[in-house]
């Protein structure tokens, strides 16, 4: 039976050995296991392998973290850090679960406060796209 275009799950790959200095944003789930420099927006689930680093800003659905992260990282429902996950940086998430083990400096805030926040980072991260498009026409 064939599958219709609209149940495809868009899964995105940034594979160990690849550097990405800009932003990314995707409407489906995104895995990271080599480096982003940069912001991401992502409205499916973020998933930073272990060889994964992320320095700049994240907005996403839900986010497993096993991975590095230099960042603020806004997340709309669980955000889970794994054992090995190294967290510099600020977090915004409605729910998170954290394995022993995993490391985190920074500052936390959970529940309504994430709710306005979306609509700010997401308003935030338009305004600096649009400013590059600009700069770069």
């Amino acid at each position: 039976m064939a599958r219709k275009e609209n149940d495809l799950v868009s899964i995105n790959i940034l594979r160990n050995g690849t550097h990405i200095e800009g932003n990314i944003r995707t409407n489906g789930d995104i895995r990271i296991d080599g480096i982003l420099k940069g912001s991401l927006t992502c409205e499916g689930k973020l998933v930073v392998g272990e060889s994964g680093i992320i320095e700049g800003e994240i907005l996403c659905k839900s986010a497993d973290i096993s991975g590095n992260l230099k960042a603020k990282i806004s997340v709309k429902e669980l955000l889970q850090l794994r054992s090995t996950a190294n967290i510099n940086g600020d977090i915004f998430t409605s729910k998170i679960a954290i394995e022993p083990g995993a490391n985190f400096t920074g500052n936390c805030r959970m529940g309504a406060v994430v709710k306005g926040m979306e609509k700010s980072a997401i308003t935030e991260n338009s305004n600096k796209s649009a400013l590059l498009e600009e700069k770069s026409a």
